[in-house]
Order: structure tokens, then sequence, then C-alpha cells
């Protein structure tokens, strides 16, 4: 039996509460109304013993759902059951057995899969949970759980335990360290195309695509191979987000949960793409989607989506109004990207379509490249140079009446970079004059996409009345940055 199990039923059954409860964290997104799960969510269960897939009910009526949407999303059910080695078919116990949770059962029996009923919603009573009911389903002994409160979790467990039975020996040879799975992630404005370029990343419609803003809730991870242009395969984790709206734009709590989910997707992504529409330019909420990576000291990739539309405009005599040709085009909404997105300082930008595939391996390659780049060293006599020469070449401005004063630096960690910086006063570093210092290091090392981020140590301040330190006790208190340039020069340690 292959180890991948998938939760099926109508909706509203309790199916995204009990994968949460199964996975132990939340990760699909939970909520009274019907049809929010539309994708096929899935994780990595006890470590890798089993993978578990999240459905979308089966049967949805009567909803706001857009038909189109519903179709799409029992075809992704079908395909769960399609892949799945064991299906958990999951009922309400608190409504009995209904039609279409019979018309499910006579579905999973000609699957020929092999099938657990789960019974959810078992917190009251037993005269108030309809268990025997249950066994007219012709699926075996039901299994009576709380996807809520956990009564019945490890029965469960224990069931789908043995019918996989024992889980292979996990082969620590193929850890990842740098070598393993690079976890990229899409985000944007919704209806920008993110779940069409994972598609197109994953050949194949795994993900739902829609012109319907808002069609995508969860964020969905999906491991792949990508075959470079070295014919070469590098494994890849793929997680697709809700299009972010901006707080003040939520209109219902699904959508504050969507964009909950994918801001906790940037912070799992080793490398982030900002995917852009091609026709509609950098939008204020673009820039502040792309803070929300930058906050998070992500790598960026700017993806700028469905350039085809653009080749289709200008292949026709009228083109686009106000741009002569498609290279005018280029060039106008490359400096808007630079001028909007001024705080991610040589993030690549890329022109893809994901409906054609044009410049989707570009695309790619820019990701490998930039995670190598995050292993970078940077050597501490260059770095030092360098703080000297932009600070000599553009003296900070004066804060206070004083100015911003770099004694010594050096590299503390990598992903993002990390430069510890020993200074006269931490305030007196203003943001442009940081931008600017973050700018030169990332043209000087070609570090271009990379997130720099200084750690300021300044001078301990002289409290008026106190005396100042004695030549004898010198050595003791010597003063931070020293210490940092012995330990460059091996006479001592640097704390991280």
């Amino acid at each position: 039996m292959n180890r991948i199990v998938a939760i099926v039923g109508r909706p509203n059954v309790g199916k995204s509460r009990l994968f949460n409860r199964l996975a132990r964290k939340r990760i699909s997104i939970v909520h009274d109304e019907a049809g929010i799960t539309r994708d096929v969510i899935s994780t990595q269960i006890e470590d890798g013993a089993y993978t578990l897939l999240d459905t979308g009910g089966i049967g949805l009526t009567g909803s706001d759902t857009p038909e189109r949407i519903t179709v799409a999303s029992e075809q992704q059910v079908d395909f769960a059951i399609d892949t799945a080695g064991l299906i958990l078919f999951v009922i309400d116990g608190l409504s009995g057995v209904t039609p279409l949770d019979e018309r499910i059962a006579a579905k999973l029996r000609r699957s020929k899969r092999e099938v657990r009923l789960v019974v959810n919603k078992a917190d009251f009573d037993e005269e108030k949970v309809e268990i025997a009911e249950a066994y007219r389903l012709g699926l075996g002994e039901p299994i009576a759980v709380s996807a809520e409160h956990g009564n019945g979790e490890a029965d469960l467990r224990a069931a789908i335990a043995a019918a996989l039975g024992p889980a292979p020996v996990k082969d620590d040879s193929g850890d990842r360290g740098e070598d393993g799975p690079l976890c990229i992630c899409f985000i944007g404005r919704p209806n920008v195309g993110k779940s069409s370029l994972s598609n197109r990343l994953l050949h194949s419609d795994r993900l739902i695509v829609s012109d319907v803003p808002g069609t995508t809730r969860d964020a969905i991870e999906v491991p792949f191979l990508f075959k470079g242009r070295n014919g070469q395969d590098y494994p890849f984790r793929l997680i697709d987000t809700a299009g972010i709206k901006a707080a003040t734009k939520l209109a219902a709590p699904v959508e504050y949960f969507s964009r909950l989910r994918s801001l906790d997707a940037i912070q799992r992504a080793d490398v982030v793409f900002l995917v852009l529409d091609a026709m509609e330019g950098v939008t204020q909420q673009d820039k502040a989607i792309a803070g929300e990576a930058v906050k998070e000291r992500k790598p960026i990739v700017v993806v700028i989506n469905k350039w085809d539309l653009v080749h289709k405009a200008f292949a026709n005599p009228e083109g686009i109004r106000g741009f002569s040709d498609e290279r005018e085009y280029r060039e106008k909404y490359e400096k808007a990207v630079f001028d909007r997105l001024f705080f991610t300082p040589g993030a690549p930008l890329i022109y893809v379509s994901a409906l054609s595939g044009y410049e989707v391996d570009r695309m790619m390659n820019a990701a490998v490249k930039l995670n190598r780049t995050l292993g970078k060293k940077l050597p501490t006599a260059r770095l030092n140079k360098l703080l000297g020469t932009l600070t000599e070449r553009t003296p900070p401005p004066a804060v206070g009446g004083r100015r911003f004063r770099v004694y010594y630096a050096t590299q503390t960690g990598n992903r993002p970079f990390r430069v510890r910086i020993f200074c006269n006063r931490e305030d007196k570093l203003s943001e442009s004059y940081r931008r600017y210092l973050e700018a030169g290091v990332i043209a000087e090392f070609k570090l271009e996409g990379c997130p720099v981020y200084f750690d300021l140590v300044g001078k301990e301040k002289h409290t008026p009345g106190t005396p100042y330190t004695s030549k004898n006790t010198l050595a003791a208190t010597k003063p931070k940055w020293r210490m940092a340039e012995d330990a460059e020069q091996g006479g001592g340690t640097l704390e991280d």
C-alpha cells in the first residue's frame, strides 16, 4: 500500500479540523461556512510516516461558491481518491447518515481503495451520536472521534498505522542540508496567476485555477522536481498561497485566515516569488506584500506574469497606448518596479507566462542561484574596507548633532546575511543611510536579491557622576568592537 491517506466526505462534517488534529498544527482553514477547502492540501505526518490529504466537500450545493469552482474542487477530490492508499471517510455523528453520505460510500466502494469510516463530532453522550446507523454504509467498524476535542484520536491513529503497516526506515544519507529541497513560495495580490504558475511547474492541474478572485484560500505545499537546463533534477517544495489583501479590505473571517496562512508561508519559504501582473503594473498592495517578505528577511525574485498578454498586445497594430513597442514597455515597467520596490535592492526581475511557459525555467534558475548565494562568506577585511569607503564617499547625516560612525564589522550569519557592526551609537543610523550601506554591501559582494541585516552594537553611554574606567582596569572592560577585532585575529571569541 502507498503511504498516502486522504480525508473525504460531504461539506461541513469536520474534515479540515480532523486534518489539523492529525497534523498537530493549524494548516487547513477551519470555519462553519461550507465549501471553505477547495484544493487538496497535504502534509507529512509523524516525521514522514505518511502523507495526509485534506479535500473539499463532495456535493456542495446552495452556497456562494461559483459552480465551476465546485466542479473543480470535486475533481480535486477524485485526484485524492485515485492517489490515496487509505481513505478516511468522515460523516457527521450528530446529523446521522444522509443520502449524500450513502452516495459517497458507494463511490468509495467502487474505487476499490481501503476505507476507514470515521464518525466525527462524538463529543456528546451516545444517545446524540448516531454510531450504529453508520454500519449500514457497508464500510466496516466505524471509529468515533471528536476532531475538536481529541476524543478517539488515539484509536484513529492506531487504525491508520495498522492499515499502512510499519513505516519505512528513514534514510538520513539524503538529508537536505543545503542540497535538499528548496522551499519556494508564490505571493501576490489575488488573480495575478500564482496557482497557474504552480501548475506549470508541477506539469499538472494540481491546483484549482479560476478568474474568480480568491479561488485559493489555503497555503498549499507540494514537493516536486524541476529539470534544469543542465539536465539535472532539482528538488523543490512549492507553496501556493491565497492572494494577500490589505488588512483593511478583509470582508470575511475566511479572508483573514487566508491572509494569516499566506504570511506564515513566507516565514517557511527559502526563496519568495513576488508575482506581479504584467498588464497592471506595481500597485500599492504589491508594495505592501513585498514589505511582508522583506520584514521576514527573505530573498525575493520579482516575477512579472502574463507577459504573453504584452506580446499579444504589441502584435496588434494598436499596441498599448503610450508605448511605442514592447521594449519600451519593458524598460518603463522595470523602472517602475525599481522605483516602487526600492527596498528590495538587486532583486532579480523575470518576465514569464504561466500560460505558455515563457521563461519559467529562468525563474527557477534564479531561485537556485539565490539559494547558493545565501551561503557566501563575506571576508572581514574586505567588508570593513567597503564600509570605510562608503562612509567616506557619502558621510552619514548628523542625527542630534552627531554622526553615525562605524568602528568594526564582521559577518555573523547567513540566511539572511547578518553583519554585526560595532559603532558609536545605534540611534544615529538613519533608515535611509542604512539602506545606502545595505545596497553597497549587496553590490560589492554580488548578493542581488538577498537580504542583509545589520546588528548594531553601540558604545556604552557614560552616566554623569560616575568615574571613567582607569587604565588598570581597561583590559577587563575592553570595548566590544575591540573584542571582535581580537576574535578575528585569533585572540578571543565573538558571540553570535
